[in-house]
């Protein structure tokens, strides 16, 4: 395997996960108030990692997460962090209590607010159930690896918008996609693919046009609330998503992927515009714990990594066929997941 280090959001802190030289593993915990939420590492350095927290703003890691210095955003909940292919030294953070997007491209030394953000027309009907003030706010960020320019933010919950000037001015809900939305990802290298999971209509959703329009394919799918999705970065068209029932009848009054050992959870696989497939191949059948991460690596073409609510992460090398747990515990991950 090429990856070295795994970071993950525990709630409380973060566990970092590093491989010696000899393929030993070693697991910190550190506790940190306040507590991160999420993780955002460099792809064009790869001991550069950032962090969004729970009121503390933005913090960065020059070493692969084994320190922290504050990086702007002082006294703010952000709660979705990217870092630009295109651009280097680019940043885009997502914030809550007020949905607001801010922009730094000096490795976040500065940051501009992009107000035109706060304008965009059906802001004001964004309203998330997930918790306290249940306002609407930032879930995700998606960056086209090519255009510097193009940027994609999901709402939760509320809308997925779109942005072609760096966030000067905004569309509204783009036709197709997800209203609540719980992840987006760009294509490493093709800047058109985007894909999308979230709690709404299909559970899954993709784009082949950087955004612009949406579509929700739902053939083979028996279940519909989706978290993380993924794609392989050499081929587009082969893409992945966890997702869970709703909700269940034992357990009432929380979706089922956010109550941990009741997840009830798959993890589904697109190729080539086929139906959805259910992965098993060594995996848990369900998944009693959300896989809250999915993730790709650019330099190994159908190996993807699966960062579960209890700290498991599996590894595919074959595009899903076989499954492998990696021999370590991250302690939970909730809900974000980096590798480096």
């Amino acid at each position: 395997m090429s990856v070295n280090i795994f970071l993950a959001t525990t709630g409380n802190g973060l566990a970092r996960a590093s491989r010696s030289s000899n393929g030993h593993w070693a697991v910190e915990d550190v506790e940190m108030n306040p507590p991160p939420v999420c993780l955002a590492a460099d792809p064009l350095d790869p001991a550069l990692v950032y962090t969004g927290t729970q009121g503390g703003g933005a913090l960065r890691s020059t070493d692969g997460g084994q320190t922290w210095q504050p990086a702007g955003l002082a006294g703010r909940v952000v709660k979705a962090l990217a870092v630009s292919r295109a651009e280097p030294g680019a940043i885009y953070a997502g914030t809550k209590s007020a949905a607001q997007m801010f922009v730094s491209r000096d490795h976040g030394a500065h940051w501009d607010e992009l107000e035109s953000f706060r304008r965009i027309p059906s802001c004001r009907f964004w309203l998330s159930p997930a918790e306290p003030p249940f306002s609407g706010y930032v879930q995700s960020i998606a960056l086209s690896p090519t255009d510097p320019r193009a940027l994609i933010v999901g709402i939760e919950a509320g809308a997925v918008v779109q942005s072609s000037d760096g966030g000067l001015t905004w569309t509204d809900h783009r036709p197709g996609a997800l209203r609540d939305c719980h992840s987006l990802t760009a294509h490493a290298l093709q800047g058109e693919w985007v894909y999308e999971a979230g709690g709404t209509g299909a559970g899954v959703a993709f784009s082949r046009d950087g955004g612009r329009t949406w579509k929700q394919p739902a053939a083979g799918l028996d279940r519909h609330y989706g978290w993380a999705c993924a794609a392989d970065p050499l081929r587009p068209d082969v893409w992945y998503a966890s997702l869970s029932p709703m909700w269940l009848l034992a357990k009432p009054g929380a979706p089922a992927a956010h109550i941990d050992g009741y997840a009830h959870a798959h993890i589904f696989r697109s190729m080539g515009g086929a139906p959805w497939e259910k992965l098993s191949g060594g995996l848990p059948q369900p998944l009693d714990y959300m896989a809250y991460a999915l993730l790709t690596d650019l330099a190994a073409p159908g190996r993807l990594y699966a960062g579960l609510s209890n700290g498991d992460v599996w590894q595919t090398t074959d595009y899903g066929d076989s499954w492998h747990r990696l021999p370590f515990n991250l302690k939970s991950i909730h809900r974000a997941l980096a590798i480096l």
